[in-house]
Formats: C-alpha cells, structure tokens, sequence
C-alpha cells in the first residue's frame, strides 16, 4: 500500500496544511516509496515487471481521467464510492480459494495471460520452495487499474490500497506477487498525477521532502517483514486494514471527522 491514505489526512488534520498541498506531498512521497522499496521485490523474484507494464497502461490512463474530473464530481460520492470498494476488496480476499500453483491444462494456453507470457513464480521463503501461478481474467483486471487510477487521482492516494485487491481477487495472484507488483505501479501512476499538481503549485518542497524520506525509510521495513511474513498473515493484515478505511471513508463522506474540522 502506498502511504498516501494516511499521509493526506495526518498533514490536513495535524499539520493544518490545505488539501491540495496535502495531495501534492503525497504523491510525492508515493513516488519515493515506490523506487525506495521496489528493488528488495525485484531482487527476490517476486514483482511480475511484464504484467506491470500491461497493467499500467490502464492505470496511468485512469490516473490522466481522473485529474480532468478533479472539482466536478463531488468529494463525498467518491468516499462513499471508496468505502464500498474497500468492502468488497475485503470480502474478496477473505473468500475460499483454490491453490494458486496451476498446471497447464487444456484451452489455458488461448488465456490472456498465457497469449501475452504473464504467468510467472517466485519463490517463497516461508514454505520453502518456487510457487507458480497464472494470470486469469486480464480484461477485467485492465478494467479495476483502470478505476483504480482514476480513484487515486481524484482523492489524491496511492492506489496500492485498490490495486492490491483487484489483483488478488480478478487476476487470482498470491497475495505476495499482488503485493509487490503494485509497488512497482505505483509511482508511475502517482507520477501521472503529481505533474498536474506540480503544474498548479500545489508541491510545496519543504513539505514533500521530508515527508518522501520518511515514507522511504517505512517502506523499506516494510519490504523486508513481507519476505519473512506467510501469505496468509499479510491477507488477514490487509483486510483488517481495508476495514478500517472503509469505515474512516464513510465518517468523511458525512462530514464526521474524528480528529476535529478539516
């Protein structure tokens, strides 16, 4: 997940900065955290580069929609857009599933997945040995970056927090691969929207700068706990996480702010 989910509130809410230096700042620093803690994944074998490179083309294309429609769709149908989203993401990734380690069968070799060479492994430390998996419905996954671009842009946060589920759930990768794929993502689509805001004046550098480092420093312990943590540790963490957003989400889009106005 990148940062900015909690970044833009904590600078609104605590530092008294306004909402659009706010985003900028965070944008920023989900750029930072995205080259700061992409090398440990890649090093591991664990980011899957191509299927990053398809998916983003929907994501960055969701990212430029949604800086034109930044002020004309009002801010609290988009919490409440959100908190339904994280909802479904969280039941999603609770629901029973198969194993992942798929074999080649029949009529699998026609997929999207397999016509593009998006099925991959990496291996996994905490069971001792190379999972492989394949990439199932990409039509719908290219849809959800898609949204996912678009609802980053417009609420000004990293879409890790979207593009990890849509993964996970759509394209039926282990939560590790979706995990660190999405951190490969991000800062392409957080740079889609940053140089809109950096157009407008609204990155501030003494403010992103210190928040970039910051950002960088947690990601980067953060990457090392995911190669040491099982899969299914990490997916009870994320659902708890996107519960909790959820209901942070939907307190916004009434105008209830726990920690005061905005």
């Amino acid at each position: 997940m990148a940062s900015g989910i909690f970044i833009v509130p904590v600078l609104t809410l605590f530092g008294h900065l306004d909402i659009y230096s706010a985003v900028g700042a965070s944008l920023v620093s989900v750029i930072a955290c995205s080259c700061g803690s992409a090398a440990p994944f890649l090093i591991r074998g664990f980011t899957n580069v191509r299927l990053a490179v398809v998916l983003e083309t929907a994501t960055t294309a969701g990212a430029l929609s949604g800086v034109l429609l930044v002020g004309i769709i009002p801010t609290n149908w988009l919490y409440l857009l959100f908190a339904v989203i994280l909802i479904v993401s969280a039941q999603q990734m609770l629901a029973p599933r198969g194993a992942v380690v798929v074999v080649t069968g029949e009529g699998e070799e026609e997929s999207w997945g397999a016509r593009l060479r998006l099925d991959s492994s990496y291996p996994d430390a905490s069971l001792g040995e190379t999972v492989h998996y394949r990439v199932q419905r990409l039509p719908m996954g290219m849809l959800l970056m898609y949204a996912a671009g678009l609802i980053s842009a417009l609420l000004g946060i990293g879409s890790g927090v979207l593009k990890i589920p849509a993964m996970d759930s759509a394209l039926r990768l282990p939560i590790k691969v979706s995990t660190a794929t999405s951190n490969f993502m991000i800062g392409v689509t957080a740079a889609a929207s940053a140089a809109a805001y950096f157009m407008r004046g609204n990155i501030v550098p003494l403010v992103a700068g210190p928040v970039a480092l910051g950002s960088v420093l947690g990601a980067l312990l953060g990457a090392r706990i995911l190669l040491a943590v099982s899969s299914e540790k990490i997916r009870l963490f994320f659902v708890v996480v996107l519960v909790l957003l959820a209901v942070a989400m939907v307190l916004t889009a009434f105008d209830i702010h726990l920690f005061g106005t905005k």
